[in-house]
């Protein structure tokens, strides 16, 4: 919850965003697209009144030398947080194995979860706030979507409260969307009230049509989950200057017991743009390399570089002004332990393996008021310790639970 009270912070603050980014969009053309769209819908005037966030917020537990551990954030996610579908089903499945094994006991300790009625929850009271009863959720949705039965498990959710849902590409907004003299949003001539972006978070998700798209759909009085300024306050540039010095206590003042909890789960960040920093940032980089994670401004998994591949390419960029658009992160290191994975082609056997938690947080803003402001629920991926990135999707990791001992 204190994760959903920052990044909508952030999103509110366009001088915070504007400074954060500067050095970034200039090599960056993705998130310079994406800041293109903030500022020109700031000139006109945002039409939009109530915001809904459906974030995760990823971490993995730091290795401390004494053997204790830590919790510490990997990401957050403002755009197309997924798994929060699947993760519901999966407390069954493993309750389901272990019955079957005769351990009831152990099935009995799986914990329940189900995000995907957490984030309907939220999308519902948005749709509620925006207040018109015939109007539709937009779900924007990619043409060839392998990950579609995690976003029908929350289309079900809201189905069940009479709301509906209509899938689209950008291509189809491009289309037929439009806009009514007062900024409603029109698809197919039925009204609008939420637009829920399963895609739009690569740069290979846009050609001109889709940004031409996405530029009506954020210039509407739509609730966008998310809008364009909660989208850019999920950057790893965000996150990198979010743990400098008494930068939480700029965005969330008055409020030090949240500011102590979030700063806990910092990893080191660090800055590549150009000058002594970012140049000490490299240095360290390449003198050890097993201690550092190289990132681009990119959602989706499979974007970060490690190892000898990382010093190749701080090699490549450590003159060029092109190292704005990356972020330089500690690496998190996580006690291995043996699993067995289940996984197409891969006979099963047991591996060491770390685990990804990510926690599903859910907000809701009409105006300055905050209406709600939840977690609703987790996500736990398990991967191999030979694979440095990658997941579900990527067929490296799997959907797991936690194990409560």
């Amino acid at each position: 919850m204190d994760f959903n009270l920052l990044v909508d912070a952030v999103s509110q603050n366009a001088a915070f965003l504007e400074q954060t980014l500067s050095s970034t969009i200039k090599r960056d053309n993705f998130t310079a697209h994406l800041f293109d769209i903030h500022k020109q819908v700031l000139k006109e005037g945002i039409a939009q009144t109530v915001f809904l966030g459906l974030n995760r917020s990823d971490y993995m537990f730091q290795r401390n030398t004494d053997g204790s551990a830590a919790l510490k954030q990997i990401e957050i996610n403002t755009i197309s947080a997924s798994f929060g579908g699947l993760a519901s089903r999966t407390p069954a499945v493993h309750r389901h194995v272990l019955n079957v094994l005769g351990k009831t006991k152990e099935a009995a300790k799986v914990l329940s979860n189900n995000p995907s009625k957490g984030l309907a929850m939220g999308i519902a009271k948005a749709w509620e706030l925006y207040g018109s009863a015939n109007a539709r959720v937009l779900l924007i949705a990619q043409e060839k979507e392998r990950n579609i039965f995690d976003q029908r498990a929350v289309e079900n959710e809201l189905l069940a409260r009479n709301i509906h849902v209509i899938r689209r590409k950008f291509e189809d907004v491009s289309e037929k969307g439009s806009l009514d003299q007062d900024r409603r949003l029109f698809m197919d001539g039925q009204e609008v009230a939420v637009v829920y972006f399963r895609d739009g978070y690569m740069p290979s998700h846009y050609s001109l049509q889709n940004w031409e798209a996405r530029l009506l759909l954020e210039r509407s009085r739509a609730v966008k989950c998310p809008d364009i300024a909660t989208q850019l306050a999920g950057t790893k540039k965000v996150q990198q200057e979010l743990s400098r010095s008494g930068m939480l206590e700029v965005l969330l003042p008055g409020q030090p017991e949240a500011v102590a909890r979030l700063r806990a789960t910092f990893a080191g960040l660090y800055s590549l743009d150009m000058g002594e920093e970012g140049d000490q940032a490299i240095t360290e980089a390449i003198a050890a390399p097993s201690c550092f994670v190289l990132k681009p401004q990119r959602e989706g998994g499979g974007n970060n570089l490690y190892g000898e591949e990382m010093v190749q390419a701080l090699e490549r960029l450590k003159d060029s002004e092109e190292r704005a658009s990356y972020i330089l992160m500690e690496k998190i290191e996580p006690e291995p332990f043996g699993n067995c994975l289940l996984r197409p082609g891969s006979p099963a056997r047991v591996v060491q393996c770390i685990s990804e938690l990510g926690i599903f947080g859910v907000y809701v803003r009409q105006g300055k008021t905050l209406v709600m402001n939840k977690h609703v629920g987790h996500l736990l991926r398990t991967k191999a310790i030979e694979h440095a990135d990658g997941g579900v999707a990527a067929g490296v990791a799997v959907l797991d639970n936690p194990y409560p001992v």
